[in-house]
């Protein structure tokens, strides 16, 4: 298999539960959908390498959350200066969503950037917490401490939506 068909096969298998993973960290299908356009882009330059070492998925994952954590911190900003100032006159306003996925979102990114990745990729792709902390940076301790506190936060705020307590309960 030529190194583009690995590529093509790899992109095919993994890129739609990829913009998945990063769409629930984000609440941003486009924002999702652009980082992990991005960070395809940049494993195809280092296919070779990426390939060559295993499984290349948790690289192409942590630089699509990363590019994901950046839009979104200037997303952030963009509202907060919206808040002080005012929305520019010919701004929509946010776009309706469904009550409890919207809560879902909201709560989602009331919790730190980190938190909300271990939840992700503890509670979304079933990874094992020591995967997950390989895949952050993070001791395993840390990773449990971001989940505690993430589950947490998420049921205080979230209580009342039925789905959400079942989905939790199935992941412990």
């Amino acid at each position: 298999m030529s190194t583009e068909d690995e590529f093509d096969a790899f992109y095919t298998a993994t890129a739609r539960r990829l913009v998945a993973t990063v769409y629930a960290m984000t609440g941003d299908l486009a924002e999702a959908e652009d980082a992990v356009q991005e960070a395809y882009a940049r494993a195809w330059q280092r296919w070779d390498r990426l390939a060559r070492e295993g499984d290349p998925l948790p690289w192409v994952r942590t630089v699509a959350s990363r590019l994901a954590v950046s839009a979104w911190r200037r997303a952030r900003n963009r509202l907060r200066a919206q808040l002080r100032h005012g929305p520019a006159p010919d701004d929509p306003g946010p776009s309706g969503r469904s009550g409890d996925r919207a809560e879902l979102v909201a709560a989602l990114r009331e919790l730190s950037p980190d938190q909300r990745r271990a939840v992700v990729l503890h509670h979304l792709l079933d990874l094992p917490v020591e995967e997950v902390a390989r895949e952050t940076g993070s001791t395993s301790g840390a990773v449990r401490t971001r989940l505690s506190r993430a589950r947490k936060q998420l049921g205080e705020r979230l209580a009342h939506i039925n789905t959400y307590d079942e989905g939790m309960a199935r992941h412990g």
